[in-house]
């Protein structure tokens, strides 16, 4: 009886090497990414046409990501941002008088991501790399609430990042991206005059002389729903 019970345990623990041998070997993958992102955000529009970050405030949000292979993925992401401008400083002089406005956005987009090299934890035969830069573009969606009016509109995100593997299953990355929307009244923050969205009678069309904005963030997310690969040892 002994003899059988010790062979049991050395078969199981054969098996279980020669499992975490192969997956030693090929490099364990996973199918999905959860974590958190936080950063700073900026604001373009008629109080700011192309300064970078002039107007920083803090975003955050949460993340998710299905790795389609060690090449592409697909993420979706949940943010909250402040953005805020002021013409006071600018160029330009509008009807009536300066205007500054500050408000929060909440944004729900999901977008494709494309690395440069392949990406995993450096072993097996696909021949991962830790360290991948990355471009993205999507669709998403921007709500911001009072206190002038609720705005409610779509949003294009394209962006570049970069990600690092720390440990097999840790991955933390930077990300700078831009969202252009379809509304002209994210900087309408009161109800006063001038109004931003509208400072000399000229209406937007499409995404032209439309607001958008930027995000420069860091995330940390953590592998879940490992992809099995059977032992051929």
């Amino acid at each position: 009886m002994k003899d059988r019970f010790l062979l049991r345990i050395l078969f199981a623990g054969a098996f279980l090497l020669c499992l975490v041998g192969g997956v030693r070997a090929e490099g364990l993958e996973y199918r999905y990414e959860l974590g958190a992102m936080g950063g700073m955000s900026s604001y373009y529009g008629d109080a700011n046409y192309h300064i970078p970050f002039k107007n920083i405030n803090a975003m955050g949000g949460v993340v998710w990501r299905y790795n389609i292979n060690p090449r592409m993925a697909v993420k979706s992401a949940f943010s909250v941002a402040g953005i805020s401008g002021n013409t006071a400083d600018s160029k330009n002089r509008y009807p009536g008088g300066d205007v500054e406005f500050s408000r929060t956005l909440y944004e729900l987009g999901a977008q494709f991501e494309y690395n440069f090299w392949a990406y995993g934890d450096g072993t097996g035969y696909k021949k991962t790399r830790r360290l991948v830069p990355y471009l993205f573009a999507g669709v998403g969606l921007t709500y911001a609430p009072k206190p002038a009016q609720h705005v409610f509109a779509a949003n294009i995100p394209v962006g570049l990042g970069v990600k690092y593997k720390v440990m097999s299953r840790l991955n933390i990355g930077c990300e700078l991206s831009f969202r252009f929307t379809t509304s002209d009244k994210l900087d309408v923050a009161e109800n006063v005059l001038p109004a931003l969205n509208d400072p000399y009678g000229i209406k937007s069309g499409a995404l032209k002389n439309n607001d958008s904005y930027s995000f420069l963030s860091i995330f940390v997310t953590y592998d879940l729903s490992p992809k099995y690969r059977k032992c051929n040892n």
